[in-house]
Parts: C-alpha cells; sequence; structure tokens
C-alpha cells in the first residue's frame, strides 16, 4: 500500500507540451497527466498515489503536493538494481530504433516474459520483441487475458508483471486489469502504442488517450514524446510499480518514437524527489514499544492479516509464535499464514468462519496489519471491533483512518515494523509471560460449534467437497487461481493454503473471467508448480479464448470447472433477498434445460485439450485425480447444484449478530 505523491509539473513545461501537439480542445493533456519533456533536469512525477491523513478518497490521485516551508534533505535516488553482466546486442554508439530501446530496457530490468498482443501502433515493439534473445511473449488471445496473464505472473511470482497491446481498443482492452491490479496492490507494467505524436488529438484511426482513461486506476502513467526518455521512464515504472505500496503502471508510446533512431544513455538518473520524500521511514522504537505494552495489556487480541503480509510471512509467523495471538485472514491475505495451523481463523468478512467473525467482535485488541478495513470484511463499521483497541499498520499512509480510526497507527513498511516488534518481544520474553490460552480455548469452542459445513444433494456433487477433494489431493500444495462468485469463496473456504502467492483472485474488483488467464501466468511464472484454475461456469466463458493461449504454450494448467449453469452467487441473492425471483441468471439454453450448455468439453477439444465431466460424487475423487496425472493441461467439467449457498454469509452493511448459518436454494426466504 503505497505512500506517495509528486512534485508540481513546471507550469511552463506543461504548456510546452501541450502546444506542440493539436486537439480539438487545443489543450489535450490536463495537469493530472505527466508528458516527459526532452531530459528534464527535475523530471515531473505528476500522478502519483498521494499520502494523506484525510478520510477523502485519497486513492484518486492528485496532480502535486504542498511544497513544505522547510528544505527537506535531498532524498535518496532510486534505482532498479540491473544485471551486473548485462551485454546488450548493440554496439554502444550504434543507432538503433525506439523500439529495441524499450525492449532493451526491459531486459536491463530482468524481464523475460511479457505477455503482448500486437496492433498497428505496437507493431514496432514486437518486431524488437522477435530480435531480443532474452524475453519470450506468451501470445494471449485477448487484451484482456493479456493484463490479467500479467497479474497473475506478478501474484505467483512477487515480480512486475509486463503486459503490451496497441492503442485504442487494445489499449481500453486493458483497463479491468489496471484497475484490478489498482485495487489489488499488484505491480504491474502495461506497455502501450500509440498513434503518431502528430496525429494526437486528431481522432485518428484506433487512437484513443489511454493516459487519460487510466488515471484514476494506475499508481502512475507516462505519455513518451521522446525517444531518449524511454531508458529513464522504464527505470522510474519499474521503480514505482514496485516501491511502496505496489501498483501498476502505463507507457504509452507513439508509434514515430518507437521508430525513430537514437544512441541510448543508461546512465540516465532516476530523480523523484516527491515521490521519494513521501515513501514512509522506518518505524519508530517508541511506537514498536506501545504496540509491545497493549499486546502485553490485552486478554483477547486477535491478528488482522490482510495482502500487505504477504511479503512478511517469515515475521509474521515468527510474531505468533512469540505471542500465541490467533490469526484471521482477508481474502488477500489468504496464505500469509497458514491456514492449517492451529491458530489460524481462516477468513474473516461476509463470507468468513463464523469463529474469525466471533474473534473480532468479541477481542480486545485488534491487530490490523497490512488490510485497508474493506466493506466486506467489516460490514457496519460501527460494531466492527466495537470492544477493541486498535492497531494499523500499513505501508500506505492514506488507509490509515480512511474507514476505521486506530488507536495506535503506524506508516511503514510491514516487514520492517514486524521485524522491530519481534526484536523487543524477545529481548522481553521472560518479562512479558503472555498467556492467551483461555482466549483460544474459546474461539476453540466456536470452531467446534461452528465448523465450515455443506448441505448434499442425494448423489450430486457438492461444490465444496470438490475443493476438498482437490486439496487432499494437491496435499494443499498448489497455486490456486479463480474467477469471481460463488466457486472463488469456496476455494478461500475449503482449500487449506500454506504459504503466501498460493491463491491468486480478483479481490477488490471482483472480475470475473481472471481465473484462466491468471493461471497462465502463474504457470509462465511457476513452471513447475501444480497450477489450478477453480473456475465458474460464468467466469470462465468470459476469457476462455485463452484455452488456445494454454494449448499452443503448453502450459501444464488443470482446470477444475464447478458448473452449475447459473450465476451462482447473484443467483443466491436472489433466494436471499428477492424472492428467488430468476432475472437473466440462467446460463443455460432455457428451451433445453436438461443440457449442459455451453457444452465446455467442446471448447477444451476445440484447442486440443483432454476434458471430462463428472456428476455424480462417488466419480469425483478417481476424476480429479485423473486431472492431476495427466500431462499437460486438462479441463474436468464438474457439475453442481446451483442449489446451493455460500454460507456462513453476514448481509452486506451487516453486523456479527446478523451471520446466516443456514439454508439454501430449496428453501423460501
Amino acid at each position: 500500500m503505497a505512500a506517495a505523491a509528486a512534485a508540481s509539473t513546471p507550469s511552463s513545461a506543461a504548456s510546452t507540451s501541450a502546444s506542440s501537439f493539436p486537439s480539438k480542445s487545443q489543450t489535450p493533456l490536463d495537469r493530472f497527466t505527466l508528458r516527459v519533456p526532452p531530459n528534464p533536469a527535475k523530471p515531473p512525477a505528476s500522478h502519483l498515489r498521494v499520502s494523506s491523513g484525510s478520510p477523502s478518497p485519497s486513492r484518486i490521485p492528485r496532480a502535486a503536493a504542498k511544497t513544505p516551508s522547510a528544505t527537506p534533505p535531498p532524498p535518496p535516488t532510486p534505482t532498479v538494481a540491473a544485471p551486473e553482466t548485462f551485454v546488450s546486442r548493440f554496439a554502444p554508439d550504434e543507432p538503433r530504433k525506439g523500439a529495441d530501446v524499450l525492449v532493451e530496457a526491459l531486459e536491463r530490468q530482468g524481464v523475460s516474459n511479457v505477455f503482448a498482443y500486437p496492433g498497428g501502433a505496437s507493431l514496432e515493439i514486437h518486431q524488437a520483441l522477435t530480435r531480443s534473445r532474452v524475453i519470450r511473449n506468451v501470445l494471449p488471445r485477448h487484451e484482456q487475458g493479456g493484463v490479467f496473464a500479467a497479474e497473475g505472473y506478478a501474484r505467483a511470482s512477487g515480480l512486475p508483471g509486463v503486459c503490451i497491446a496497441t492503442s485504442g481498443p487494445g489499449a481500453t482492452n486493458l483497463v479491468s486489469g489496471l484497475a484490478d491490479a489498482m485495487l489489488d496492490s499488484i505491480p504491474l507494467i502495461a506497455i502501450t502504442g500509440q498513434v503518431p505524436r502528430r496525429m494526437i488529438g486528431t481522432d485518428a484511426f484506433q487512437e484513443t488517450p489511454i493516459v487519460e482513461v487510466t488515471r484514476s486506476i494506475t499508481k502512475h502513467n507516462y505519455l513518451v514524446l521522446d525517444v531518449e526518455d524511454i531508458p529513464r521512464v522504464v527505470n522510474e515504472a519499474f521503480y514505482l510499480a514496485t516501491s511502496g505500496r505496489p501498483g501498476p503502471i502505463l507507457i504509452d508510446i507513439p508509434k514515430d518514437i518507437q521508430q525513430q533512431l537514437v544512441v541510448p544513455n543508461w546512465d540516465v538518473p532516476t530523480t523523484l524527489p516527491g515521490y521519494m520524500s513521501r515513501l514512509p521511514k522506518s518505524p519508530s522504537e517508541a511506537h514498536l514499544e506501545q504496540i509491545v505494552r497493549l499486546v502485553s495489556e490485552s486478554k483477547k487480541p486477535v491478528l488482522y492479516v490482510g495482502g500487505g503480509c504477504l511479503n512478511s510471512s517469515e515475521e509474521l509467523r515468527k510474531f505468533v509464535d512469540l505471542t500465541g495471538i490467533p490469526v484471521a485472514s482477508t481474502l488477500m491475505g489468504l496464505g500469509a499464514f497458514s491456514c492449517s495451523h492451529e491458530l489460524s481463523l481462516q477468513m474473516l468478512g461476509m463470507h468468513g468462519t463464523v469463529y474469525a467473525n466471533y474473534a473480532i467482535d468479541k477481542c480486545d485488541l485488534l491487530l490490523a496489519f497490512g488490510v485497508r478495513f474493506d466493506d466486506r470484511v467489516t460490514g457496519k463499521l460501527e460494531t466492527f471491533a466495537s470492544r477493541a483497541k486498535i492497531i494499523h499498520i500499513d505501508i500506505d499512509s492514506a488507509e490509515i483512518g480512511k474507514n476505521k480510526q486506530p488507536h495506535v497507527s503506524i506508516c511503514a513498511d510491514l516487514k520492517l515494523a514486524l521485524k522491530g516488534i519481534n526484536s523487543i518481544m524477545e529481548t522481553r520474553k521472560s518479562k512479558l509471560k503472555l498467556d492467551f490460552s483461555a482466549w483460544r480455548m474459546e474461539l476453540d469452542e466456536q470452531k467446534m460449534n461452528n465448523p465450515l459445513t455443506y448441505k448434499t444433494f442425494g448423489e450430486a456433487i457438492p461444490p465444496q467437497y470438490a475443493i476438498q477433494v482437490l486439496d487432499e489431493l494437491t496435499d494443499g500444495n498448489a497455486i490456486i487461481s479463480t474467477g469471481v462468485g460463488q466457486h472463488q469463496m469456496w476455494a478461500a473456504q475449503f482449500y487449506k493454503y500454506k504459504r503466501p502467492r498460493q491463491w491468486l483472485t480478483s479481490g477488490g474488483l471482483g472480475a470475473m473471467g481472471f481465473g484462466l488467464p491468471a493461471a497462465v501466468g502463474a504457470a509462465v511464472a511457476k513452471p513447475d508448480a501444480v497450477v489450478v484454475d477453480i473456475d465458474g461456469d460464468g467466469s470462465f466463458i468470459m476469457n476462455v479464448q485463452e484455452l488456445a493461449t494454454v494449448r499452443v504454450e503448453n502450459l501444464p494448467i488443470k482446470i477444475m470447472l464447478l458448473n452449475n449453469q447459473h450465476l451462482g452467487m447473484v443467483v443466491q441473492w436472489e433466494d436471499r433477498f428477492y424472492k428467488a425471483n430468476r432475472a437473466h441468471t440462467y446460463l443455460g439454453n432455457p428451451s433445453r434445460e436438461s443440457d449442459i450448455f455451453p457444452n465446455m468439453l467442446k471448447f477444451a477439444e476445440a484447442c486440443g485439450i483432454p476434458a471430462s465431466r463428472v456428476t455424480k460424487k462417488a466419480d469425483l475423487r478417481a476424476a480429479v485425480q485423473k486431472m492431476l496425472d495427466t500431462p499437460g493441461p486438462y479441463l474436468l467439467d464438474v457439475i453442481v447444484p446451483h442449489q446451493e449457498h455460500v454460507l456462513p454469509m453476514i448481509p452486506s452493511g451487516g453486523s456479527f449478530k446478523d451471520v446466516i448459518t443456514e439454508g439454501d436454494g430449496r428453501s423460501a426466504y
């Protein structure tokens, strides 16, 4: 979660850039857009996320931040380590196209895989990619598939994912992926071709102002207007994407810039004084001491951990070992702490376990680490952890106090904060004498009385059982991607994640169609891992074309399709709140309801991917084992009843006392 802002763009520079390129408005770029002037002494860095203690919607970038009255010391120069032994395929003084400079800049960042779909405005980039001996292009069949694959790559590896698209519709097809990466804090570099500079603002063929379109859903974006800026822009982009709170960066490059010849200067310094000055500092000893004191004074503490903990899993585990505090995870935080650990309460929130939400409701100290108090976690804010003192640690100052006011807050890298807390704990271990055994026994009783359960439907396959079988047969070690809906929640509840980056899902945006392309990215990033896309029929069909990519690249992705012929989560809400009135949520063929439609096996067959269907619970285990044992990709169509509901459920805006634990689509409400 990124504490970030930017220095003001000088108005003279902005007006100079704008006046050179015609537009119907004659001011094609407003104050939010960074157009890079040639080799500026102090490159402007507008449109970065702003640190703000204000509860206003601070995720929307501001143009600039006020300069403090006291002159701060110059911030350190950000650098991204390039391989020391990098050898260019060009002679040092040899002119080459801007597109070749771009590809070499990616190589120097250590990029080995990109997800790029070609078009007229990005053709030069693709030609340059064919000349690279380092970078492999995994060709998606849709730009949205490409950006979701880049996200899957980043989520599984922790490294920035890179996707490339052409101008116009190619660029706009990246929008959902950029928004998803922004909300889930995923490091992503999206590169788009643009029409030649002289045509910008003329409504040229396949022209869209993609920097304006994506301004509020990227951490930062660039329109490159000088070929000599490419090395610096790429270097900055990777630094911004991965530092502070990670996020997506867009680089828009006009075609004539890609074609222009240049001898690049790889030693141009990167200076981002505004951004650097707002990155969080190391946590103070006094604040850490205060947290240790509050822990020692508490009787019923609970850890509430989110996606911000994924890079601090080891430190988190050590903190739990030292304190014995139970852990509840958000959807994004699953795997940061092992779900099979005795102190794990699994997921909290709308579809979290009863015992996790009970712990939050009854605790006297809430340790909120790397979280943002999302509405799907908190429900009614006034009743969320209403008995507790709240400690909030996050790297993005804008998140602290935005939704829930903490009693103690630290804006810092969670890894550093946990290391400091653990060090204090170890030093005072004999004096602290922490004992939360009575609290743990209370929660263990809740676990016994309110376990995750599911209904049976005769010989039909409960979807939760299918995920349990997958968990057993993979020993909880697979990388799991999902679409969005009921299957996503069941995968969060019933697969027991052991480590970070095993769980890839669209959390904040909730983008259907995410599962299959994300699995593509994960399989590229982790070629030796078992990668399973647990998908729903509604989500799967949204990016079904990526089966072609899976086959051509021979990626060993297993697709376990929980097929209920409906938009299951919407059906559940119809059942609960709309008297089961079906409003366009049936995805089958109304004239032949007894048929499975569409026939997902035919999609797989069209792409040369082996597939099978299972309809009976007794046959499921053998079918899942066959899927896992078959070399290469495989699709297993698991037919499940559409009447099943995701439970527990706290209705939107509700509190723990409103939790629903019984019922399904066979009951009237």
